[in-house]
C-alpha cells in the first residue's frame, strides 16, 4: 500500500508482519501510550521468514529475522537468525506495526519504557545466548548464563535497574578482522553481552515500526523474506524483458553510513528522545582493535555500524530504504530493483543500464557511499555466454532441452557447490577415521542438510546430482582408507551401498520451484 493509504491491506498484513486472518485495527485500539505497557486487544505477530518454506535451520516461524552481513557466497541459512518473541510482545509488535501503516506521519514517543520491561529483557537474553556469540571487550561470555538461572536472573535485575535510571552507557566494541576470499579483511565488531541484549530489546520495538516503511524489493533482516525470494524476483523481472542487469556492489557499506542522515531516518519515526539518544550512543561507540604485538587500542567511531551489532542490520536497511522505492518510481517502471543488505541487482530494459548506473551512482554518492569500480558490472543477461551471481546462486540464459524454450537458469554458482565439497572433506579425512563412520555421517548430514535448506531452489537438481556424486565417492575413499587400503576401492568399497549403508543424506534430485 502507498503512504497515502489510512489503512493495512490484507496483502501487505501477509506479506509483511501478519500470519493468517489480518484485523483491521479499530480507532480505539490503543498504542503504548506509558512507560512499560500497552493496552491489548489486537492479534499476533508472525515475523519470520516465509512460512510457506519448509522450516530450515536459522528460520523459524513467528519470529523476527537479524543476523550480522553475510558474504554473498555461501549462505547456507540464508542470513536469518529469528528472535522468538512472546504472544505479549508480538502484540505489542503487531500494534506498532499497525500504527505505523495506517499512519505515515506517525511517530513512536514512547519506546524507551517498553524496552525496559523484564519480559523484554527476558527475551533478548535469551535470543542471544541461544545465538552464542564471542565476548565483548570486558570479556563475559554466554556460556556462563546457560549453566547459571541465578546469575541471569541478577544480570537482568541488575541492567533493568541501570536502564530505568537512565545510566546505562554503551561499551566499546571490539574489532576482529575475518579474511575474506579475494584476501582482505572483513571487519567485525562485537558488543558486549550487555550492550547485545539491549540492542536486541531495542530490535524488537524497532523493527515493525520501520517495517511498514520497507520496500518490497528488499530482502534481507526482515519479516518473512528470504534470498530465494530475491531470486524469484530477479528471475521474473528477466522474463518480463528487464535483462539488462546491474550487479551492484557498495565498498565498505556498513564501515561509511553516516551517522547524521541515519539519525533523521530514524527520527522519522522515532520521538523518543532517551531511545534517539541511545541509538545514537551505540553508533559512536568506540572500537576497540588490536595490533600485531598484541595491543589494543581505542579510536572513535565517526561514520558506520558495525557489522555484528544486532542493531546494525536493521539500520544498515533503512539507510538504503529511500533507494529501493526511488528506482522504480523515479524510472517509470523500466527497472527492478531487488536488494539484499548491501547486495542490489537493478534489472533495466535493454539500453536503460548505462543511465541508470549513472543515477544510481549519483544518488549513492550524495549520501556518503560509493560504489565498487572494480566488482560493480553491467550484464546483458540475454549475451552468449553472459552470467550473474547473486547471493551464492549463478543466473545464465539457457534454452530448455525439452521445450526449446529461452529460460533464465538459476542454480548454485561454482563457489557455492565448492563451499560444500569443502564441507565434504572437513567431515571425511583422514584425522576422522578412527571414528565410526555411522557418526562421521551424521554430522556430515547435518551441514549437508543446512545447505540444502538455502540452495535447494529452481534448477538445482543438476548441480545437486553432481555433489551427491561427490559425497558418495568421497565416503567410499575415506572407508577404503580407515581399512588401511586393502581391497579393490571400487569393488569393494562400493559409493552405492556405503552411502545407503550410513544412510549419507542424498541432495534431492527434483527441481524445486517454490520459494
Amino acid at each position: 500500500m502507498t503512504g497515502k493509504d489510512s489503512g493495512i491491506s490484507r496483502e501487505a498484513c501477509d506479506d509483511i508482519w501478519l500470519h493468517g486472518q489480518p484485523q483491521t485495527p479499530s480507532t480505539s485500539a490503543a498504542i503504548p501510550h506509558e512507560a512499560g505497557g500497552v493496552i491489548t486487544g489486537v492479534g499476533v505477530a508472525h515475523s519470520s521468514v516465509d512460512p510457506r518454506a519448509k522450516t530450515t535451520r536459522g528460520e523459524r516461524r513467528g519470529s523476527t529475522c537479524l543476523d550480522a552481513s553475510r558474504s554473498k557466497e555461501g549462505r547456507e541459512d540464508d542470513g536469518t537468525m529469528p528472535i522468538i518473541t512472546s504472544p505479549k510482545v508480538r502484540q505489542l509488535q503487531r500494534t506498532l506495526y499497525q500504527k505505523a501503516k495506517s499512519d505515515p506521519k506517525w511517530r513512536a514517543w514512547s519506546l524507551y519504557g517498553d524496552m525496559c520491561r523484564m519480559d523484554m529483557l527476558e527475551e533478548a537474553l535469551r535470543h542471544i545466548t541461544a545465538n552464542n556469540g564471542a565476548p565483548g571487550v570486558d570479556g563475559m561470555s554466554l556460556s556462563a548464563f546457560r549453566e547459571s538461572a541465578e546469575l541471569r536472573e541478577k544480570f537482568l535485575h541488575d541492567l533493568q535497574s541501570e536502564l530505568k535510571a537512565k545510566c546505562y552507557q554503551p561499551s566499546p566494541v571490539r574489532r576482529v578482522l575475518i579474511p575474506k576470499e579475494n584476501g582482505k579483511m572483513r571487519p567485525l565488531g562485537i558488543p558486549t553481552v550487555k550492550d547485545r541484549v539491549v540492542q536486541t530489546a531495542a530490535v524488537i520495538l524497532l523493527q515493525p515500526i520501520f517495517e511498514a516503511d520497507m520496500s518490497e524489493r528488499s530482502y534481507a533482516y526482515r519479516p518473512r523474506r528470504n534470498a530465494r525470494q530475491a531470486m524469484a524476483q530477479i528471475t521474473s523481472a528477466i522474463l518480463r524483458g528487464h535483462t539488462e542487469i546491474l550487479d551492484a556492489d557498495l565498498s565498505a557499506y556498513f564501515d561509511t553510513i553516516p551517522h547524521g542522515r541515519l539519525m533523521k531516518l530514524v527520527a522519522r519515526r522515532v520521538s523518543d528522545g532517551t531511545m534517539l539518544r541511545l541509538v545514537k550512543a551505540w553508533l559512536r561507540s568506540p572500537i576497540v582493535e588490536g595490533d600485531n604485538n598484541g595491543k589494543t587500542r581505542s579510536v572513535p567511531n565517526k561514520k558506520g555500524t558495525p557489522q555484528g551489532g544486532v542493531i546494525s542490520p536493521l539500520l544498515a536497511n533503512l539507510y538504503l530504504n529511500d533507494l529501493d522505492h526511488a528506482v522504480p518510481e523515479r524510472t517509470q517502471n523500466q527497472a527492478v530493483m531487488v536488494r539484499y543488505a548491501d547486495d542490489f541487482v537493478i534489472c533495466c530494459r535493454p539500453g536503460k543500464g548505462e543511465q541508470i548506473q549513472a543515477r544510481t551512482k549519483r544518488w549513492l554518492e550524495s549520501r556518503g557511499l560509493k560504489l565498487n569500480k572494480e566488482k560493480t558490472k553491467l550484464v546483458s543477461i540475454r549475451a552468449k555466454h553472459a552470467k550473474m551471481n547473486f547471493l551464492g546462486f549463478t543466473i545464465n540464459w539457457r534454452t530448455s532441452l525439452r521445450t526449446r524454450r529461452k529460460y533464465p537458469h538459476v542454480e548454485p554458482s561454482a563457489k557455492s557447490q565448492a563451499s560444500f565439497r569443502e564441507k565434504v572433506r572437513e567431515a571425511l579425512n583422514r584425522s576422522t577415521t578412527w571414528r565410526e563412520p555411522s557418526e562421521v555421517v551424521a554430522e556430515l548430514n547435518v551441514k549437508i542438510r543446512g545447505w540444502k535448506g538455502y540452495y535447494y531452489y529452481a534448477n538445482s537438481s543438476g548441480v545437486f546430482g553432481k555433489l551427491n556424486r561427490y559425497a558418495r565417492e568421497h565416503l567410499a575413499r575415506w572407508h577404503w582408507r580407515k581399512h588401511a587400503c586393502r581391497g579393490s576401492l571400487w569393488k569393494e568399497h562400493k559409493p552405492e551401498e556405503l552411502a545407503g549403508k550410513y544412510r549419507l543424506y542424498q541432495l534431492p534430485l527434483r527441481a524445486a520451484w517454490r520459494t
